[in-house]
């Protein structure tokens, strides 16, 4: 059996006093990316002992509450791209879709 390849994506979180994220940076070398900065990040995992999914939701202190709408928009419309993906049911995927576009609506977030 060959060498298994492995992958490493790291995130590095700076603290102010109080515990709160004032930066974040990420690295995914095997696609190119080094110590990215970023205001906000949300990660899932799934705990297939306990059938549970389980989260880490992270923004700093200065991220803006408009850039906070879009990127909740735009991961929702990630989502659903993945959920489509993952499970082929186009019917659910266009109801994800739908509530996406309701959702920017009530946003009234731009239109690119």
């Amino acid at each position: 059996m060959g060498k298994l390849h492995t992958s490493q994506i790291t995130l590095i979180v700076g603290l102010d006093e109080n515990r709160v994220p004032e930066e974040l940076t990420w690295s995914a070398e095997d696609g190119g990316i080094v110590n990215e900065d970023a205001k906000a990040m949300l990660l899932s995992v799934w705990d297939s002992k306990n059938q549970e999914s389980l989260k880490i939701d992270l923004w700093t202190k200065d991220m803006p509450v408009d850039e906070m709408k879009v990127f909740f928009h735009q991961t929702l419309l990630a989502m659903s791209d993945t959920f489509m993906k993952a499970t082929q049911d186009e019917k659910m995927t266009t109801t994800m879709k739908d509530f996406c576009a309701y959702f920017a609506e009530k946003l009234e977030l731009k239109k690119d």
